[in-house]
């Protein structure tokens, strides 16, 4: 009986097995690098906003605290927003008549909030709250990258499940000095896990709880 297939048709086959675990394979591979991607993740995204903000000039260039707009971080779930009371204790006295600002000037004169853009949004389903992170030694830079360094406010991290659990497993790698969590520009030094350990310790930190589900989904 003579041979019913050429030798090279074993190549074909390769190539064709090649082409069905490439076909099944290449989507999932897709789907994972898009949702991943800054695309997906938003990170690096400059929302629209009604006045061009910057942290680089009021906080580098200015030297202005964390706090002096986000007068609720430290005890609250919620950051705070600044009132429009907020800008014009400055801008009822300076750049008085810059056109950026006239969104701050007619909120002022109307009553009516500005309508600023949240930067991070996270899901419904998960608790975050500021005054804890605050309070244990997380500093504004640990969530919010170079903030300070921002010309517009950008998202500067995926807000991904897992990049919280990085901080909650190990949180002696992220927690700094209470005194420089508003600090910008503050950097680990050398002995940055003996110290973390020694403020997770100060902290009261419960590393073994924070893992646990419950602690962000409620």
């Amino acid at each position: 009986m003579g041979q019913i297939f050429r030798p090279r048709a074993n190549s074909f086959a390769r190539i064709a097995l090649l082409g069905l675990i490439l076909l099944i394979v290449l989507p999932f591979g897709i789907g994972f690098a898009l949702v991943r991607s800054p695309y997906s993740t938003g990170v690096s995204d400059v929302p629209h906003q009604p006045v061009p903000f910057s942290h680089e000039h009021h906080v580098s260039g200015l030297g202005i605290d964390c706090r002096y707009c986000h007068t609720s971080v430290e005890h609250s779930a919620f950051a705070g927003i600044p009132p429009t009371e907020t800008c014009m204790t400055c801008h009822s006295q300076i750049w008085t008549n810059a056109a950026m600002l006239e969104p701050v000037r007619e909120s002022w004169r109307t009553g009516s909030p500005l309508r600023w853009t949240r930067v991070y949004d996270l899901p419904d389903y998960v608790y975050f709250n500021h005054g804890i992170h605050v309070s244990h030694g997380i500093g504004c830079t640990t969530c919010h990258g170079p903030i300070g360094r921002m010309p517009l406010t950008r998202q500067a991290t995926t807000l991904f499940m897992s990049w919280c659990l990085d901080c909650h497993r190990e949180p002696e790698r992220y927690v700094r000095p209470r005194e420089h969590v508003f600090d910008p520009d503050w950097t680990p030094p050398e002995n940055q896990l003996a110290q973390g350990r020694e403020l997770v310790h100060e902290y009261q930190i419960r590393v073994g709880k924070l893992t646990d589900c419950y602690q962000c989904h409620r």
